[in-house]
């Protein structure tokens, strides 16, 4: 390969094995990472086993796991089984965890058990970031982003979508009064006591939807914005699109300075 870059001869040995303190620089973000975790006080923010059970095999210790996922978060690693490769093989990762490579699942049970307590560490950054001087508040930023609702569309009301099923189902009704008339002239005996009992159980389901759309109806009146929906009650359907499935919106507030941008809200 003569006249190009060479590379390293992968069978050449040094005297002095190079440490991984030298692969990171002194700026590098995992410094802060590193930092900022072991001046945390895990107990009072509510992480679980942060103390050494006295029986049983060792565990990780929550501040290993918690610069794994803080690691993760920033580089866009949400997954834990690509975090656990990533454990194995990243420089930064190695020097972050002291070379100790937690399994995904592990990962994924401390994310687990440890939900507010991650939530509260945000929450502790964020003052930290007040105290130093870092974050003024001077200037704040709402935005708002559509996302998909658990709500199917025919789980969403409105009092126009409730007057058409009344409407649709009075003419069910009218065609069960039409339909046992006809019963009552024509059809005798055996059969006619079946159709009879047939349309009766179609007539008292008929009857019990009209009943639940009528309090729903009459539960409208209070909905600041017209709408019900039943399995997510925050999920709306929008405007512009009648086909489109009900939405939830979710409205972020941040406080932006520098070049950092901390949220401090989200209303749905």
């Amino acid at each position: 390969m003569s006249g190009f870059i060479e590379g390293l001869n992968r069978d050449q040995t040094t005297l002095f094995p190079e440490r991984l303190e030298d692969w990171i620089g002194e700026d590098h973000l995992v410094r802060v990472v590193d930092l900022f975790v072991e001046q945390l006080d895990l107990a009072s923010l509510g992480f679980l086993r942060h103390a050494a059970a006295r029986t049983g095999r060792p565990g990780y210790h929550p501040a290993v796991l918690l610069k794994l996922f803080i690691y993760g978060y920033l580089n866009r690693i949400p997954s834990s089984r690509r975090l656990e490769r990533e454990a194995g093989r990243n420089v930064e990762v190695m020097w972050l965890t002291g070379r100790l490579v937690p399994d995904h699942k592990t990962i994924a049970e401390f994310r687990r058990l440890n939900g507010m307590a991650i939530r509260n560490t945000c929450a502790h950054f964020v003052e930290l970031c007040r105290r130093v001087g870092v974050l003024k508040g001077d200037c704040v930023a709402v935005d708002g982003s559509k996302f998909k609702a658990v709500n199917n569309r025919d789980r969403n009301f409105t009092k126009a979508k409730i007057a058409s099923r009344l409407a649709h189902l009075e003419t069910e009704v009218g065609r069960y009064i039409e339909e046992a008339d006809r019963i009552d002239r024509q059809e005798t005996g055996a059969a006619r006591a079946e159709r009879a009992a047939h349309l009766k159980g179609r007539y008292h389901g008929i009857r019990q939807q009209i009943d639940r759309l009528l309090a729903m109806e009459k539960a409208l009146d209070d909905a600041p914005d017209g709408q019900i929906s039943l399995t997510d009650p925050d999920a709306r359907a929008p405007i512009a699109r009648k086909w489109q499935r009900a939405r939830s919106t979710a409205v972020t507030s941040a406080i932006m300075c520098r070049p950092l941008l901390t949220p401090r809200r989200i209303l749905s």
